[in-house]
């Protein structure tokens, strides 16, 4: 265990504390406080014993955390076979379904003292090898500054055993005194030192306490606190109120009850009113899926959808389409694979600029120069496009499609049930129409209605945390490497995180988009208070003058800013919802996970999203699903989601380049290497793979197979890129291919076609005539190269619909592979 040096005299010295943590039976939670309550006498009496508590998990009524303060680890051992714990362990045996104890040393304390308290927050997070002694001297610091805070009584440091995991364990007189605390975007100034450690893995938990023996020199406490579900919630914008029932049935599974989501002003009539004249609400004929938002996410869903067919309608309150500069600009390199898919990656590229490289700053001196050219394994590099031009070319090949966004039209309510979701949208004219359809998905942005309809809360570490950002579109006469991003940052002796500016090239010459924290200068202007998750009130631009003063501070001396052509300064709060998905209703993009605007992460995850999605619910609205295929949105997308939030932070508050293969870094920041390996929906069987792409695992693409009839080299996406599955059959002249051919068959028919068979073999191989089976040949090796494929016989892979491997297996097994087709498909 690791110790301080030195320690202030409200830590007891040597103390160790004991976390039990049980779920208990359903109905027997009464039960179990009065058993533990008893339990505890026989424990306060225990040598060594400092402190009891009994705490409940504000998220999940029936778990129980017993916290326990003991003198040195010598009193715990001692407990551990006195009677008073068999008095405990007998009296709660039988109550509970599961438990699991810590043990931790306590490092560091700061005590208000002894008062009655409501609430406990355990704040989880893992520091590096070889970093614990830099993060303790941190986290002394930080205690100082949080001295006299309003509503802190206590706080200790706590390190788990054999472990890189820390706690930081904090008491408040109460849950709002925390969350005032937790919402106001000035207290960043007080948890600087630890910004580094805290912005990647990062949780916290709530916890009422429930009781306190007398003998521990604080009154019991009987009843807990009203119930809350999450620790930073949404607040509710003042100009949109929001009135959605306190449990609404849409968080049970499918709801009856109507969620109603009010504006001001607005023609609709008072949330939970009916409508002033049943000629008030139009119905239009059912679509099959309503997509609402027409940012980056929402078009992708409709595109995706209207390539396989399906009846979507994509709607959007703004009235008019973006045309001006906006937050996101970067491409990134899977993004642009997606749209080479969709036919729409040359227009792309017509239309932007392509980065080539970073280049980092830290305290002025230059730590990092990263080309990216060269990664000739990439189909696509970096592109920097703004987003108003992303929302025009995706916006025209949906129209292409046959399918135009519905503007000025808004969600103002919907409910669902076993068939399907009503949807209440108010149009600009002030007409309400009464929308249906069989799913929705909320890709309505970082104010997302559905999200909130959905009483849906946001999880977040540090990054939850509001920041008010700076941006600017401005010319700079410094002399950079041509297309590289440029960052500075700037941490002090102690830690602290100061400053960040981070330059995005533009199309032009040395024309860049500026991000920055806004100077203090502008947050005493704009003040603090509770925000709501989300990119929030945008206040006037700042000038030119604002941005040159943050080149000034941050950027290399004598570089001088000019032709200011687009400005904003805006609040934001960053996170991931709880669920993805609730009944027939989804989330996608920044309606669930909102980024810093730095690096595009927010808008790439998002077309990630939608992209994943819409493949699965096409064939859901067919019926060609299987049971658990929509479940696996949330089982693959919210981990992506959670890892790329906290790599965003990450990335906007420290030195981001904090990997040592900075190629490896740089496929990560471009979702090259998110994967889907610990999803349900994918899998392997028998057979070994000289590596090659795992399931869940991108596939990649191989140049110069050659296919009869065709005079030039064919690449594999030639054969994965549409709305389908594509199963490659790898087989050599040992193989039995009329047996291939006939699986081959039966897939194509039992799939309804959802599934394209092809026969990839190496040069030489005697193929007899096939008819069902396309056949193409690997001259080079590549595509087993690639593929890891070796020894003799036969292999398989499944590449999904999205790009990414579902399936493969060292030979084929007809049983297998079918059987892992029947977890996708209705067959």
């Amino acid at each position: 265990m690791t110790t301080l040096e030195e320690r202030p005299a409200t830590a007891h010295d040597g103390a160790v504390r004991t976390l039990l943590r049980m779920r208990v039976r359903e109905g027997c939670e009464q039960q179990f406080e009065d058993a533990w309550r008893e339990a505890a006498a026989h424990i306060a009496a225990v040598p060594g014993n400092l402190r009891q508590e009994l705490m409940r998990d504000s998220a999940d009524r029936r778990t129980f955390l017993i916290v326990s303060d003991w003198a040195d680890k010598a009193a715990v051992d001692g407990f551990g076979r006195s009677e008073a714990r068999e008095t405990l362990t007998a009296a709660l045996r039988d109550l509970r379904e599961d438990a699991d104890r810590s043990t931790f040393e306590v490092l560091y304390g700061i005590t208000g003292g002894e008062q009655a308290s409501h609430v406990r927050v355990d704040i989880s997070t893992k520091v590096a090898p070889g970093e614990e002694e830099a993060f303790e001297r941190a986290y002394a610091i930080v205690t100082d500054r949080l001295r006299g805070t309003k509503g802190l009584i206590r706080e200790e440091l706590l390190k788990e055993a054999d472990s890189d995991l820390y706690h930081i364990f904090a008491e408040w007189e109460s849950d709002e005194d925390f969350r005032n605390w937790v919402e106001d975007p000035s207290h960043q100034d007080q948890s600087g030192p630890l910004i580094r450690w805290l912005s990647v893995f990062f949780q916290r938990k709530l916890f009422h306490i429930r009781y306190r023996p007398q003998e521990a020199g604080v009154r019991g406490i009987r009843t807990a606190p009203a119930p809350v579900t999450a620790l930073a919630p949404v607040a509710a914008p003042a100009e949109v109120p929001v009135d959605v029932p306190e449990t609404p049935a849409s968080l049970l599974g499918p709801a009856t009850a109507p969620i109603t989501l009010g504006t001001l002003p607005s023609p609709v009539p008072a949330a939970g009113a009916p409508p002033a004249s049943p000629a008030a609400v139009r119905t239009r004929p059912d679509a099959e899926v309503l997509v609402i938002g027409a940012g980056p996410a929402g078009l992708t869903a409709g595109i995706e959808l209207a390539r396989r067919g399906i009846a979507v309608r994509v709607v959007d309150k703004r009235p008019e389409a973006s045309t001006q500069a906006d937050k996101a600009i970067g491409i990134h390199c899977r993004t642009m694979e997606i749209w080479e898919d969709q036919g729409v990656v040359t227009d792309a590229m017509d239309a932007g600029s392509w980065l080539h490289g970073q280049t980092v700053f830290v305290n002025g001196r230059q730590t990092h120069q990263v080309d990216w050219s060269g990664l000739e394994e990439l189909p696509y590099a970096h592109l920097g496009l703004p987003q108003y031009e992303t929302e025009r070319i995706l916006g025209d090949r949906l129209r292409a499609l046959g399918v135009r966004v519905e503007r000025g039209v808004e969600l103002t309510g919907f409910t669902q049930d076993d068939e399907g979701v009503t949807a209440t949208l108010t149009h600009a004219s002030g007409e309400v129409e009464a929308a249906r359809a069989a799913y929705l998905v909320g890709a309505d942005g970082a104010s997302s209605a559905v999200r909130t309809g959905l009483g849906l809360q946001f999880d977040g570490g540090l990054s939850i945390f509001p920041q008010l950002f700076m941006l600017g579109d401005v010319d700079v006469d410094w002399e950079m490497p041509p297309g590289h991003l440029v960052r500075w940052v700037r941490i002090e002796d102690d830690g602290d995180f100061t400053g960040m500016l981070v330059c995005v090239p533009l199309r032009g010459r040395n024309r860049y988009r500026v991000a920055t924290l806004a100077p203090r200068r502008l947050q005493d202007t704009i003040g603090s208070g509770v925000v709501p998750a989300g990119f929030w009130k945008e206040y006037d631009p700042p000038s030119l003058a604002d941005i040159q003063a943050a080149i000034d501070d941050l950027g290399p001396a004598g570089s001088t800013a000019s032709n200011l052509r687009w400005a904003s300064i805006f609040r934001v709060k960053h996170g991931i919802v709880d669920r993805y998905r609730v009944g027939r209703v989804f989330v996608a993009g920044d309606a669930a996970h909102l980024h810093p605007p730095a690096g595009g992460q927010g808008m790439n995850t998002g077309i990630q999203d939608a992209w994943n999605l819409s493949w699965k619910l096409a064939l859901a609205v067919r019926g060609q699903a299987s049971p658990g295929l929509l479940d696996s949105y949330e089982a693959e997308r919210r981990p992506a989601g959670k890892a790329i939030v906290d790599r965003a932070v990450a990335i906007a508050f420290t030195d981001e380049m904090d990997m040592e293969d900075e190629k490896a870094q740089f496929l990560l920041e471009m979702q090259m290497t998110m994967n889907y390996a610990d999803s349900p929906l994918v899998g392997e069987a028998a057979g070994s793979f000289s590596g090659g792409p795992e399931p869940g695992h991108r596939a990649p693409d191989v140049t110069g197979l050659r296919r009869f009839g065709v005079a030039h080299d064919v690449r594999l996406f030639d054969l994965t890129r549409g709305t389908h599955a594509t199963l490659l059959l790898s087989a050599d002249s040992s193989a039995d291919l009329p047996a291939l051919e006939e699986l081959a068959t039966a897939i194509r028919r039992d799939t309804r076609g959802q599934v394209h068979p092809y026969l990839v073999v190496a040069p030489g191989t005697t193929v007899p005539p096939l008819v069902e089976l396309p056949v193409l040949t690997d001259p080079a090796d590549g595509f087993r190269t690639a593929y890891g494929i070796r020894g003799p016989g036969t292999a398989a892979y499944l590449v999904r619909p999205d790009g990414h491997v579902g399936f493969r297996s060292g030979r084929v097994d007809a049983e297998v592979l079918r059987g892992h087709l029947a977890g996708v498909y209705a067959i």
